[in-house]
């Protein structure tokens, strides 16, 4: 069939986008579903910073590749073998599609699932190759979803179904900013009540930490990113504190929890918010390190504090979740008013606004902006 994809065509354009116009709405063909997979009308999709760093060369990806990875929609076909999910059913898309089989999967990380991972980094689905081609040649998927699209073909793996009452345009948020940021607090440390925390980095992941870290009864529970609107967000979705980055800040948080906090999420993916974040953490206390910085950075820490005060840095990938599980659990806590998902929506737009959407979210105006394919 012909579909709709904002496609990359290379990578590091210089910004604006809008005038350097890297990405380019195409019509391409997309073959059915093989076995195991589903074909999916796209709904909504979530503009994300990871979406971003492939636009700036941060993470650096095969082009020509259709981006766009945090999404939900409606199965309008399945493939041989898949005998769960129906035609009709509302889905969320997740970014790494898990295998069930391999030693990551078997021990219960799918989000390290070792053969999405691969299949990933190769811009091919699960089972190998590609769906997307303009012509004769191949056009690569982001993430196993290539979200910013019309329809998409996606491994049973990549897709959780949810609740047909859940409207397209909440449900995306759930693929990514939700399953990543409270998965977080939730999965990768276990946030408990009277816990003093910090969040980093208030994009839909990190402002999803927050509301992670409110609902699991955080004490003290400070706020800190640059952009006074997003502060002032996150103070309404739970925070108690809110802090512009500067020189004292890791003072400021010391001082707000007498000597710092349990654990600090760093949802930037900047090495020396890293090392901010583990700074703020008090003896015993620990760094989690969501977002994800350009593949040449390194991290320098003290190495004496890790051994004499028992610190600990941990990386988190997907929230550490596993998406079968975790979704529909998010999904009914929103349901239930305890995670107001709705507030992290900043505006949407459609495949043709794509370019100024990714220079919103580059200057740091926006949380979450949904395309409406």
């Amino acid at each position: 069939m012909k579909v709709s994809s904002a496609v990359l065509g290379r990578l590091g354009a210089p910004r604006p986008y809008t005038e350097s116009l890297p990405l380019e709405v195409l019509e391409l063909d997309l073959a059915p579903p093989g076995a195991g997979e589903l074909l999916v009308r796209v709904e909504a999709a979530g503009v994300c910073h990871s979406d971003l760093s492939v636009v700036n060369g941060d993470r650096p990806r095969p082009v020509p590749m259709a981006l766009g990875h945090e999404a939900a929609g409606v199965v309008e076909e399945v493939g041989v073998g898949v005998a769960d999910v129906a035609v009709g059913d509302r889905v969320v898309l997740v970014f790494v599609p898990s295998c069930g089989s391999c030693p990551e999967c078997s021990s219960g990380s799918p989000a390290l699932c070792r053969r999405g991972a691969k299949s990933n980094t190769a811009g091919e689905l699960l089972r190998g190759g590609r769906r997307l081609s303009r012509g004769a040649a191949p056009v690569h998927h982001h993430l196993g979803v290539s979200a910013f699209s019309s329809h998409v073909v996606v491994d049973r793996g990549s897709a959780v179904v949810v609740p047909p009452e859940v409207p397209g345009e909440v449900a995306a948020l759930f693929g990514c900013a939700l399953l990543t940021g409270v998965g977080a607090v939730e999965n990768t440390v276990t946030v408990r009540p009277g816990d003093d925390v910090a969040v980093l980095g208030l994009g839909g992941v990190g402002l999803a930490s927050v509301m992670g870290a409110a609902q699991a009864g955080a004490a003290v529970l400070v706020a800190i990113d640059p952009v006074e609107a997003k502060r002032d967000l996150a103070l309404e979705l739970g925070a108690t504190h809110a802090l512009a980055p500067g020189p004292d800040t890791v003072e400021q948080v010391r001082d707000l929890t007498g000597g710092g906090v349990r654990y600090a999420i760093e949802a930037v993916g900047h090495e020396q918010v890293m090392a901010d974040a583990f700074a703020m953490t008090a003896r015993g206390g620990t760094t989690v390190a969501v977002g994800l910085p350009h593949p040449s950075k390194e991290l320098r820490l003290p190495a004496l504090q890790v051994i004499a005060e028992a610190r600990t840095l941990v990386g988190s990938y997907m929230g550490s979740a596993s998406p079968q599980r975790d979704v529909p659990r998010l999904v009914a806590l929103w349901q239930r008013g305890r995670l107001p998902v709705d507030r992290l929506r900043s505006g949407t737009t459609d495949l043709a606004g794509l370019p100024a959407a990714m220079d919103a979210l580059a200057e740091g105006t926006a949380v979450r902006q949904l395309v409406i394919p």
